[in-house]
């Protein structure tokens, strides 16, 4: 009678594990691709949005603009306004 787990030894437990493994994070990628999170757009993004759909004119997109802008300058803001 040999050892324990059927003769199976160190290196098959291994790859056994790195088997169950692989396939895990295969399964857990493949899902992840199929349901995307959706990205939430900024304060910014949103008033550029509004300003490009007609809904503010030019002073008030300026006046919420420089709002936004000493927000993010106090340090109160999670994130800036978007590069580009």
């Amino acid at each position: 009678m040999g050892p324990w787990c059927t003769q199976m030894g160190v290196g098959g437990w291994t790859w056994m594990i790195l088997f169950w493994v692989g396939l895990v994070a295969l399964v857990v990628w493949g899902v992840s691709r199929l349901f995307p999170t959706r990205r939430v757009p900024s304060a910014w993004e949103v008033l550029d949005a509004r300003l490009a759909s007609g809904e503010l004119d030019l002073a008030t997109y300026r006046t919420l603009r420089d709002e936004l802008d000493g927000i993010r300058l106090s340090g109160r803001a999670s994130q800036g306004p978007p590069a580009g």
